[in-house]
C-alpha cells in the first residue's frame, strides 16, 4: 500500500508498505477521506510541540471497515470515523471519565503514525459510525468535536454573549456549537477574509477585527457587559493574553488553542470578575455523537467549510501552499 510520511519538517515522501494484518480487538480500515488540520500544518513546518520525525500525519479520517474482530456494533463494510486519542483506561483522568486528557494519551498522527495511508489498523473502540452521513462529514467529525467539547466545557446558556477568538477550522466549529447552544456569537480574527467567511457563510451576527478598537467594539455590542464566555481558538500567546479583557464579570475563559509560552494576566482584573479559566483538550465520544447527530439532522453542513480538495497523490505538492493564508484555505480534504 502507499503511505505519505513527513520525513523532516518541510519534506514529504511517498513510500510502499505492507497492508496491516488483523489482530484481536482491532479493525482494518481502508482510508477514504483525510482532513488536514492545524496540527498537520504545524508538524510540517516544524513548530508542533512534542513531535518526532519521521511521522505519518493524519487524524481527521473517514474510512470503510475491511476486516474486523468480534464486536456487537461495527461490521465489515461500515463507514466510520475515528476518535484518534488513544487512552490507557486506568489513569486518574480515564477513571474519572476524561479519556481525552489521559496521562498516557497517544494521538493518532501525532504521537504515533496516523492515517495518510491506504489502510490502517485501529482499535475497534476508537471507531464511530452514523447512518445518514457522508464520507466528508465523517472525516470532519473530529475538528467539530473539539469545538463542541470546548462549548460543553464552558457551560454556555441561551442568550449569552460568546466571543470566539480565531476563525480557523476549530474556531468555526466552536462558533457553530455555541450557536446551537443558543448563544449570540462574536467572531474575532486578524484575517479579514476569515471574518468575511464567518459573516457571509457561517452567518455569525457580529465580526470584529482584532486590534486597538476591538475592546470598544465588543463593549458596544454587549451593552457594556462584555462576554459571559470567551473562547480562544488561536493558540497565539498575544491573542490569549488579550482575551482576558473581554470577559464579563462572573464569566468564563476557555482555552481551546495551545501555545508553548506562559500566560500573563492582571490578577486584580481577573480576580474582581471572579472569572473562571479552563482548558479544553481534544474531545470525547459524547462530543463525536453530538457532532454526527447535528450533521445527520442538517444542523451542521460541511460543504462550504471544505475549501480545497486534492487527491492523495497531490498532497506532497500542494501541502505547503495551505500554510499561506492568501490561499483562503479553511479546510483541505484529501480524497483517496
Amino acid at each position: 500500500m502507499n503511505i505519505l510520511s513527513c520525513k523532516t519538517p518541510g519534506e514529504f515522501e511517498y513510500q510502499e508498505s505492507p497492508i496491516p494484518q488483523l489482530s484481536e480487538g482491532r479493525a482494518i480500515v481502508k482510508i477514504r477521506r483525510i482532513g488536514i488540520c492545524g496540527t498537520d500544518l504545524h508538524a510540517f513546518e516544524g513548530t508542533q510541540p512534542f513531535f518526532s520525525y519521521p511521522r505519518i500525519l493524519g487524524h481527521e479520517l473517514a474510512g470503510e471497515v475491511i476486516e474486523i474482530g468480534d464486536n456487537e456494533e461495527i461490521m465489515q463494510g461500515d463507514l466510520v470515523t475515528v476518535i484518534p486519542y488513544f487512552n490507557c483506561g486506568t489513569c486518574v483522568a480515564c477513571r474519572n471519565g476524561k479519556p481525552n486528557c489521559c496521562q498516557k494519551i497517544s494521538v493518532f498522527g501525532v504521537h504515533e503514525d496516523g492515517g495518510m495511508r491506504e489502510y490502517v489498523s485501529l482499535p475497534i473502540s476508537s471507531l464511530v459510525k452514523k447512518e445518514g452521513v457522508t464520507l466528508e462529514q465523517l472525516a470532519l467529525a473530529e475538528p467539530f468535536a473539539i469545538g463542541a467539547h470546548g462549548v460543553r466545557r464552558a457551560g454556555i446558556r441561551p442568550g449569552q454573549f460568546v466571543l470566539v477568538i480565531g476563525a480557523g477550522p476549530i474556531g468555526l466549529g466552536v462558533m457553530k456549537f455555541a450557536r446551537i447552544a443558543g448563544a449570540t456569537v462574536i467572531a474575532m480574527d486578524v484575517n479579514e477574509k476569515r471574518l468575511e467567511f464567518c459573516r457571509d457563510v457561517w452567518n455569525i451576527p457580529h465580526v470584529v477585527k482584532a486590534g486597538k478598537s476591538a475592546h470598544e467594539v465588543i463593549q458596544e455590542i454587549t451593552n457594556g457587559d462584555f462576554c459571559e464566555t470567551v473562547i480562544d481558538a488561536t493558540g497565539s500567546l498575544t491573542a490569549i493574553n488579550q482575551g482576558f479583557q473581554y470577559i464579563a464579570h462572573g464569566g468564563n475563559y476557555v482555552l481551546v488553542g495551545l501555545q508553548k509560552g506562559e500566560i500573563a494576566i492582571s490578577h486584580p482584573e481577573f480576580h474582581k470578575r471572579e472569572a473562571t479559566l479552563m482548558s479544553s483538550r481534544n474531545a470525547t465520544r459524547a462530543d463525536f455523537d453530538q457532532v454526527l447527530d447535528a450533521m445527520a439532522s442538517g444542523q451542521l453542513s460541511v460543504e462550504k467549510y471544505i475549501t480545497h480538495r486534492v487527491r492523495f497523490d497531490q498532497v506532497k505538492d500542494d501541502f505547503s501552499s495551505w500554510l499561506n493564508p492568501e490561499t483562503g484555505v479553511i479546510k483541505a480534504l484529501v480524497e483517496m
